[in-house]
């Protein structure tokens, strides 16, 4: 019996070896997730002496099984015994951490940071350093990529020698020969920075810095630019000038386009980090550079920043300088040959009404919009009109109506639905916004000629669209305004728009209230219950249920019950389903 409960201690492992020996995928992938089951059944002398060999000798597999092994050995510290068998976990991960498919590396190096924490300090030198200089000075790339993510993970916790050695070997891996290396250690010398004495950040990072922005390699370079914004928050101010500036003004005029953008994209994070005197002498310029890049995508990633640079400019100056230096560079992007370029600064233009205030967006900025919103490519209108809140908050929409509608009808009539789609979407803000009587003398066309769409996602918007406006205006309006033209529509020979008429009821019940409901939008409900084509009666059933709750109960027992009886008796099954349901739901049987 004693051999017989041997054997069975052993079937956990056995079962594994014979599905990771499988030859599907799917079956070995299965029975890497279930490892920690796997580990609980063995106990954790087991885990330690027979499994975790067994997977460190394994490692020869496909990559989304190597990716779900390295993700499940981060969580395994308690199945091993706690934080201090935690070093067990290592061999693996650090097997997993030299192969090839970056996802792979990437994830155990994500669990070895994870597990870092978890080793005493005196484990962290004995077993955790150890690793980190074999990865960080293997034969093959892969390891030392891995190793730059180790660095900062290690070095607060562990004796002064030792940190001079990590610091050397963090060094030594910024002139790697092999440009992935240096790549991997300029993404992570911001990190690496932070946790380091600011005499080495002075002494060692910074000559790091200079040297990997200044690589051959336009990849390494770009870099060194997100490096340079956690650099320039450890510095003290007055060191930024001399060790920081020099190597981003270079990196703002680079000869590849790459980095120059990654200047554009980081610029409010670097703006924050150095402060407003350098940002008042060097960033503006760089800025209004940035801006007329020759690169498209340099330009339209620094439009992108021209609300956000100009709220942080210091603010005894801050008009000064927009009107100078910013708003000069601005009015040449809205006649940008690329699309991109001005579809970027119009989503952050309208911003700018708000830093100027009334009179400089009346004179300067108004013109801008119009032209913007007369602009060929209708995401630039539509950015526009989205955004079109802030200006409303300081000179008010009137302002723009004249040249608002012309946009706003030809985006509502685009030949793309979905430009359609997104002007639907805006309509309740601007009707807010202009107010009940422009609405209706300008805009209430439009919103019913989308009911007709021949695109059902676009009639389906408008009915939610009315909806929204009856919830802005009131029961009255809808009563004066859109009730009898949408009712109008059931009449309509086309049977889409017949639908409509009954989807634009279901939608308006409750925001117009019973009375209307009843006596106005019930009748039209009933009479089309002996419509022709079966999908109009099984949505009758439908709207029926839907407005139920809105009405009385005398007029449900004495209208609504026996249309739904006789359209639970209709020839077609749809029509019975739905009239049964609606009876069901409205407990009219």
């Amino acid at each position: 019996m004693a051999g017989a409960d041997g054997d069975d201690s052993l079937y956990p492992i056995a079962v594994l070896i014979d599905e990771l020996r499988n030859e599907d995928v799917q079956l070995r992938l299965n029975s890497i997730k279930k490892l920690s089951t796997i580990a609980l059944a063995l106990g954790v002398e087991r885990t330690r002496t027979e499994l975790l060999p067994f997977l460190t000798d394994t490692i020869y597999d496909e990559d989304e099984v190597l990716l779900a092994l390295a993700e499940q050995l981060g969580n395994f510290t308690m199945l091993v015994g706690g934080p201090e068998f935690v070093h067990c976990l290592l061999p693996p991960l650090e097997s997993l951490a030299t192969v090839e498919e970056t996802v792979v590396r990437d994830k155990a190096v994500e669990s070895l940071r994870k597990i870092s924490q978890e080793h005493s300090p005196v484990d962290l030198e004995v077993h955790f350093e150890p690793l980190v200089k074999r990865l960080a000075s293997g034969d093959w790339f892969t390891s030392r990529t891995s190793a730059c993510g180790l660095f900062s993970v290690c070095y607060p916790r562990v004796s002064s020698t030792v940190k001079a050695e990590i610091r050397q070997h963090f060094r030594t891996l910024c002139s790697d020969d092999t440009p992935m290396v240096r790549r991997a250690a300029a993404s992570k010398l911001g990190e690496f920075a932070k946790v380091l004495e600011l005499d080495y950040v002075k002494s060692d990072i910074i000559s790091l810095f200079t040297a990997l922005a200044s690589d051959e390699q336009d990849s390494v370079r770009l870099l060194a630019v997100e490096a340079c914004v956690s650099i320039a928050t450890l510095l003290p101010q007055e060191d930024l000038e001399s060790l920081v500036m020099p190597t981003l003004r270079q990196a703002a005029e680079d000869k590849s386009w790459r980095v120059r953008y990654m200047v554009a994209d980081k610029f409010s994070e670097l703006q924050k980090a150095v402060g407003p005197e350098i940002t008042k002498n060097d960033l503006v310029p760089a800025f209004q550079n940035l801006l007329k890049d020759c690169e498209a995508e340099v330009r339209a990633a620094a439009a992108n920043k021209v609300k956000e640079f100009c709220e942080n400019l210091p603010e005894d100056n801050r008009e000064q300088i927009i009107m100078t230096h910013i708003l000069p560079c601005v009015k040449e992007l809205v006649s940008d040959t690329n699309q991109h370029v001005k579809s970027a600064l119009a989503s952050v233009i309208m911003g700018l009404s708000t830093i100027l205030g009334k009179d400089n967006t009346i004179e300067h900025l108004l013109p801008l919009f119009l032209a913007q919103l007369k602009d060929e490519c209708p995401e630039v209108r539509l950015n526009i009109i989205s955004n079109l809140d802030c200006v409303n908050e300081v000179i008010g929409i009137r302002q723009l109506s004249q040249s608002l509608l012309p946009a706003i009808v030809e985006l509502a009539e685009d030949a793309k639905w979905r430009v359609r789609l997104a002007i639907i979407e805006y309509m309740p803000l601007l009707a807010g916004q202009l107010g009940v009587e422009f609405f209706d003398e300008k805009l209430n066309t439009l919103c019913m000629a989308w009911l007709i769409d021949h695109v059902y996602a676009i009639r389906e918007a408008a009915t939610c669209n009315l909806m929204k406006l009856v919830e802005k205006f009131g029961a009255e309006w809808a009563q004066n305004t859109i009730v009898p033209k949408v009712l109008g529509m059931a009449n309509d020979p086309n049977y889409l728009h017949r639908m409509t008429t009954l989807f634009c009821i279901n939608a308006l019940s409750e925001a117009c209230g019973q009375d209307i409901t009843t006596k106005q939008m019930l009748p039209v409900v009933l009479k089309m219950s002996n419509d022709q084509v079966a999908n109009v009666r099984f949505n009758v059933a439908k709207s029926l249920q839907k407005i139920g709750p809105v009405l009385d109960s005398n007029a449900l027992q004495t209208e609504v019950k026996p249309v739904l009886e006789k359209l639970a008796t209709d020839t077609d099954m749809d029509v019975k389903y739905f009239a049964q349901e609606a009876i069901s739901v409205l407990v009219l049987a």
